[in-house]
């Protein structure tokens, strides 16, 4: 039975493909979407890995590993079978179309039926539009989240996840004209374009072009080890290791349809924020939200600084002997 008051983020329909391929929601609340930075902590705490498989149900997630955008082949798609299996999931299964004839195969639709948790791995986002984009399994994919299911992205990943997908650009921390290109995505996120490895790779430059010449987009740039949640009420919470750029063009000013050839851009007024790990952000209402220590955190906090006056009575005494 469906509550009609539960959230449910817009699903889009992609227009260039046929009437039975546009995706459907049932009316329920839609599921959560992770995009990841990259190179997730795979062997230590493995906060992201964890969260995805929490999201997925935890030691009942049977989850499905789409492996198209990368180069590795079935290796990729056994290293995170065997990643999701060491944090509890119950079922992993592998899926790696490389022709949109396989991705319109029924057979590959099926795999998806009972699945909790869709993870998206590294690689070419641009094997996983123009494979998945427009077909019955991105109809698939979108169909998953609406009735509920995680979906998560990584690198290539989680720039496809958006309907304005970052295919690919130039680095640097300085707008220029043609600096990126924008694709269509697979359409789980709308109004939003996503950029990974974005401090390691110094990204900033190309996201606050493609933002200032579309301010109606928020710009997402994913540290590496850093994750955004994003919840049916288009709350994004920030996990991991390093912080999350978010470009809001609002109120921007440019001159980027004066702008010719590879010449720097001139950009004004755009908001950015820059979020560590804990802080959550409104997409909707484009604003910061307070900080929130949760119980677990808190008691987490006062074990620390117990320790560390314990530590310091011991080494004030053994000083004074």
């Amino acid at each position: 039975m469906t509550d009609a008051s539960a959230p449910q983020r817009p699903v889009p329909t992609d227009l260039s493909a046929p009437e039975r391929l546009a995706p459907t929601t049932d009316g329920g609340p839609v599921g959560p979407v992770m995009v990841i930075g990259g190179a997730e902590d795979k062997l230590g705490e493995r906060i992201i890995i964890s969260r995805f498989v929490q999201l997925a149900g935890g030691d009942q997630a049977r989850i499905a590993v789409i492996s198209t955008a990368s180069s590795l082949g079935d290796a990729a798609t056994e290293l995170y079978r065997q990643v999701f299996a060491r944090v509890g999931a119950a079922k992993v299964t592998g899926l790696r179309p490389e022709t949109r004839e396989e991705a319109n195969d029924p057979k590959t639709i099926e795999a998806l039926k009972d699945v909790t948790g869709i993870f998206m791995t590294g690689g070419n986002q641009l094997r996983l539009s123009s494979v998945i984009g427009g077909t019955k399994l991105g109809a698939a994919i979108l169909d998953a989240h609406g009735r509920g299911v995680v979906v998560a992205g990584t690198s290539a990943g989680a720039s496809a996840v958006a309907t304005h997908m970052m295919a690919f650009g130039s680095s640097g921390a300085t707008p220029k004209y043609r600096m990126a290109n924008v694709s269509v995505g697979l359409g789980l996120l709308v109004n939003v374009v996503v950029d990974q490895h974005f401090e390691q790779r110094t990204r900033l430059g190309r996201l606050l072009a493609v933002v200032a010449q579309s301010p109606s987009l928020i710009g997402l740039g994913l540290d590496e080890d850093t994750a955004a949640v994003i919840d049916a009420n288009d709350i994004l919470e920030v996990i991991g290791r390093g912080s999350i750029t978010i470009v809001d063009g609002t109120d921007v000013i440019t001159d980027a349809f004066q702008t010719s050839g590879h010449k720097p851009m001139m950009v004004s007024n755009a908001r950015l924020h820059s979020l560590p790990s804990g802080y959550r952000f409104d997409l909707r209402a484009r604003r910061v939200l307070p900080f929130v220590v949760t119980k677990d955190e808190r008691n987490a906090r006062l074990a620390h600084a117990r320790i560390g006056k314990m530590v310091r009575r011991l080494e004030d005494r053994k000083a004074s002997e």
